[in-house]
């Protein structure tokens, strides 16, 4: 029994059969680069034997229009260009797209900026959009060209299927082993206001210490590391007890570690501080960071492989988050 019996064909069904390997199998379907006879005769009969259909991207790229993947960032300035985070999601969608002959580009799109979303639904170039940084505002101007061809990192709609990481767990788990060593005076840095899915953590801060009996101290953040070093000043002035702060960025805990080093306060000693993502660099700061895994790349290939599927994803995708303790707490 084939596969399409059950559900259409995928180009990893087609490339099992044909017994080569998915680049090469997109190379064949697509028209595009080198692949031997022998290759293209084994893809050929794969593909009529399954009953398979192209993708929306690869379909462009026989008819030679060329195709891209947009990753769409929302934000307040243009610095969200040069995020890290943004680049890890850029890097693993390029690694999935490469193997299909797509193109990834990454997009700014300003605060309230629904207008780039028409352009990008009016541009046959574009097979899919991945949005980072959602909102509702952002999710409810997505035109409905481009529905079937978006997905989002972060919270999603009835028309676009979200991926995102399950933070509300993973600072569930960090501020569980901040209370477990003895923390009870904890201070909390969060993201920037108007992202819905920063606001998982600061719920799950706020049910915990009314649970625990604690005084609630929450400073607004943005994910930097300069807020990092101002709300840790802050922390100091307005709660000389703090004994920890717990920041939802890894770069917003490194700015809380230099502002704390600076005023004389030991980490852990005086001070326990830990983070969230589990950035390459948090392994190697000293004291090295604690803090709560974040698969940047598994969500960004999973949310790519759903566009070039083109086939229909669950409404969301939540990956889990687990606590990674270390020196700083």
């Amino acid at each position: 029994m084939t596969a399409a019996a059950h559900r259409p064909a995928t180009l990893e069904d087609v490339a099992r059969v044909a017994g080569v390997s998915r680049s090469t199998a997109s190379r064949v379907i697509a028209g595009t680069g080198f692949a031997s006879p022998t290759a293209r005769e084994q893809v050929t009969a794969a593909v009529g034997q399954l009953g398979y259909v192209p993708n929306p991207a690869a379909r462009a790229l026989v008819r030679g229009g060329g195709v891209r993947l947009v990753v769409a960032a929302l934000a307040a300035n243009e610095a969200v260009l040069d995020d890290p985070y943004v680049h890890r999601v850029v890097g693993s969608a390029a690694r999935v797209c490469t193997a299909a002959g797509v193109g990834v580009a990454l997009q700014w799109l300003p605060l309230g900026g629904s207008r780039s979303l028409d352009k990008l639904a009016e541009d046959r170039t574009v097979c899919g959009v991945i949005l980072i940084n959602t909102t509702e505002d952002l999710l409810d101007g997505v035109p409905r060209s481009l529905h079937g061809r978006v997905v989002s990192i972060g919270i999603g709609s009835a028309t676009v299927p979200s991926f995102d990481i399950d933070n509300a767990a993973g600072s569930d788990a960090v501020l569980r082993h901040l209370y477990a060593t003895g923390r009870r005076r904890i201070a909390m840095v969060t993201g920037p206001r108007w992202l819905p899915c920063a606001q998982r953590p600061v719920e799950t801060y706020r049910r915990l210490m009314r649970q625990a009996g604690l005084p609630e101290r929450v400073l607004p953040g943005d994910f930097t590391a300069a807020r990092g070093r101002t709300a840790a000043e802050e922390a100091l002035h307005r709660w000389p007890d703090v004994d920890a702060i717990y920041a939802i960025s890894d770069d917003t805990a490194l700015g809380v570690m230099a502002a704390l080093r600076d005023a004389g306060v030991r980490v852990p000693g005086d001070v326990a501080v830990a983070g969230f993502d589990d950035i390459p660099l948090a392994a190697m700061t000293a004291p090295a960071l604690t803090t709560a895994s974040h698969p940047v790349g598994q969500i960004a290939t999973a949310a790519a492989t759903a566009l070039l599927d083109g086939r229909p994803a669950a409404p969301a995708t939540l990956f889990p988050s687990e606590l990674v303790a270390r020196a700083s707490a």
